[in-house]
């Protein structure tokens, strides 16, 4: 699972989860910016393109010290 999330001065405004697909805004400016970049493919493929790039490489790297304990 891949979770991006944008936080400024200590409050999120902004995340992405890649069980959900979509950026998803936690104030009003957070749903204004969901809004503008999920309307951008290209935005949208490159972080949908970073679960399989990512996850895998993190998954096995943290798999001893997480679920073998």
């Amino acid at each position: 699972r891949f979770v991006l999330q944008k936080i400024y001065s200590r409050e999120r405004f902004l995340m992405i989860d890649s069980d959900v697909g979509l950026f998803v805004g936690d104030t009003p400016y957070g749903e204004m910016v969901a809004r503008n970049w999920n309307s951008k493919p290209e935005l949208l493929g490159y972080y949908r393109d970073q679960v399989d790039k990512l996850c895998p490489e993190n998954y096995e790297l943290s798999v001893p010290f997480l679920v073998e304990r």
